[in-house]
């Protein structure tokens, strides 16, 4: 039975109403925090403060951007490998991005942000609503070329409310330390695809098999993804921290995990090939897996070999993943990951759930000093009497959380996805532009005009 992917009036619907329904709950809802509001200056003096530059927009703004550019170039680049997928993984990449940061600011404002009826937001709220949809991007790798626009829409409605839920969990009742979100981000965003994709699987996939793999210039283009990610980890992974030696310490944790990486990746690439040669999907993806892994416990002491160990380790256990793992999840688990984000995301945000449990559970006031340590821990309040191996205890009790969310979130939305209404491709036409793309003539080949019968191949 051939399906119907005619988009015409059914993504400008999806699109015009959700927007519509954006602006209705915007204009009942949201509302400037203090710092942005045109009070700022009662606040100021309020506050004593003698400067605009103590304003937070001017400490938080440059972590902001690096974070924005991770999401919307760095993910949507590093998706292009695929060669006749590129529009469809920038252009969708673009959109569900763009649709969930509105949705975050609402979802995670209604718990974190939420004061005599409104929600009063600033720039962190706008770095927490890319982090949030960070979680989204990686479960889009999963999936990536065999859904509809319409179903990334929806699946991202689901998972940024569930994603939001999961984080209240995490950071307020358990009061887990995640500051890189291996757990909330990672963890969680990847075995959430991973559930999607199996409850998607697609048996004749295997017809499309061709239009999988990569070519030259496809490959450059996702390493332009890569590098964008790769710089900028380290304002992701410090840039919701605290002011001071918290931020600055999880800048450098993440620069030196991230740096390592890249030399065992480079050294198990070579070694797993046969005539020791250089895989580039191994680089792409694998060398980003120490921004990932230390993520959880980027602020705390984890010292900079630390970090080297914790890099090195992740870059290993990556590369191995897409020799040996990717193969096995498809062929036994009918799980079809399209970018391994298997790899990249679900074991090195494991491995950085539990490196930030055993880094909490190991803590001393020797180590941090008083002060410091019950600042890096916010040991205050109901907090006070805790001790770091009762931390480290709800640290691992995170990362149960976070799969158990993961796990049942994505069989319900992956449920949800596969009712036959969402105007999916075909298994033969799965990863193809050309079925929700105009795309422009090839002068080299008709290749994208295969699916297309609107379009003359060109003589």
């Amino acid at each position: 039975m051939a399906k119907n992917t005619n988009m015409r009036w059914r993504l400008p619907l999806v699109c015009l109403l959700w927007e519509l329904a954006m602006i209705v709950l915007f204009g009942v809802f949201v509302r400037f925090g203090a710092e942005a509001d045109a009070h700022w200056e009662e606040e100021k003096q309020d506050m004593n403060l003698t400067s605009d530059m103590e304003n937070d927009f001017y400490f938080r703004y440059p972590s902001f951007q690096d974070v924005h550019v991770m999401i919307f170039v760095g993910f949507g680049f590093l998706m292009t490998f695929l060669k006749r997928y590129g529009f469809g993984a920038v252009g969708f990449n673009f959109l569900l991005a763009a649709f969930g940061i509105q949705w975050a600011l609402l979802m995670q404002g209604w718990f974190h942000s939420f004061k005599d009826g409104k929600i009063l937001i600033g720039v962190e709220n706008l770095i927490n609503a890319d982090f949030c949809v960070g979680s989204v991007c990686i479960a889009f790798g999963a999936i990536l070329g065999k859904t509809s626009p319409i179903q990334l829409l929806v699946m991202t409605l689901f998972q940024v409310t569930l994603f939001s839920v999961n984080e209240y969990i995490l950071l307020n009742l358990l009061h887990v330390k995640d500051a890189g979100g291996s757990m909330t981000i990672h963890t969680f965003g990847a075995y959430f695809g991973l559930t999607v994709t199996r409850i998607l699987y697609r048996p004749k996939l295997e017809q499309s098999k061709d239009k999988q793999g990569s070519v030259y210039h496809s490959d450059l283009f996702a390493m332009i993804g890569t590098l964008y990610l790769w710089m900028y980890w380290p304002s992701f992974n410090s840039a919701i921290s605290d002011h001071g030696d918290a931020q600055h310490r999880s800048a450098i944790n993440t620069y030196c995990s991230l740096a390592a990486c890249v030399l065992t990746t480079m050294a198990f690439s070579s070694m797993l090939q046969k005539k020791g040669k250089l895989d580039m999907v191994h680089i792409q993806n694998a060398t980003l897996a120490g921004g990932v892994a230390v993520g959880t416990s980027a602020e705390m002491m984890l010292t900079p070999y630390g970090s080297l160990i914790v890099g090195s380790i992740s870059g290993i256990v990556s590369t191995l993943g897409y020799v040996y793992f990717t193969p096995f999840l498809e062929s036994r688990l009918h799980i079809q990951d399209t970018c391994g984000i298997h790899n990249l995301h679900a074991m090195p945000g494991l491995i950085g759930g539990i490196v930030g449990a055993i880094t909490a559970a190991a803590a001393t006031e020797d180590v941090y000093g008083k002060e410091g340590f019950i600042k890096a821990f916010d040991f205050t309040g109901v907090y006070q009497t805790r001790t770091p191996s009762i931390q480290g205890g709800f640290q691992a009790a995170g990362i149960v959380v976070s799969l158990l969310m993961a796990f049942a979130g994505g069989a319900i939305v992956g449920g949800i996805l596969k009712l036959p209404i969402w105007g999916d491709a075909a298994a033969e036409n799965c990863f193809e532009d050309g079925i929700y793309w105009e795309v422009p003539e090839d002068e080299e080949s008709d290749v994208y005009h295969m699916h297309n019968p609107d379009k003359p191949a060109s003589p």
